[in-house]
């Protein structure tokens, strides 16, 4: 949906909070997805316009945070490293995909009618 202002309104973004804030989200799952595509948290971080520390500090995050490690790392050397999502990282964010498929199914007609509250504003006259 279109605002009349030519920016979108987005519907849903599904955080999964822990006692330390966010344990999953939008971000974590793309980065996830996107070492497993490329093979490498530098790239993923690239392509995502991330550095690569902050990259580097989600990866480490997501591995303490759950009970399997969900990004494996080799050091560098004549291939030069890399990265991979391992099986349990991919179930993860599996699982958080439908999560947040049947959150955004659940509120489809309550947004909807929530949108057409939204739009520009009526701009005041000043008066002279």
């Amino acid at each position: 949906m279109r605002r009349t202002d030519g920016s979108r309104y987005r519907g849903l973004t599904l955080r999964v909070l822990g006692k330390s804030g966010a344990v999953m989200g939008p971000g974590k799952a793309e980065l996830i997805t996107r070492i497993g595509d490329t093979g490498s948290i530098s790239s993923a971080a690239r392509a995502m316009g991330m550095s690569y520390r902050r990259a580097w500090q989600l990866v480490e995050s997501l591995n303490r945070t759950f009970r399997e490690p969900v990004v494996t790392t080799a050091v560098g050397g004549a291939r030069g490293g890399g990265a991979a999502v391992t099986p349990f990282g991919r179930r993860l964010v599996a699982r958080y995909r439908a999560m947040e498929a049947a959150a955004s199914r659940a509120i489809v007609a309550p947004l909807r009618r929530f949108r057409t509250l939204l739009g520009a504003r009526p701009r005041r006259r000043r008066s002279r």
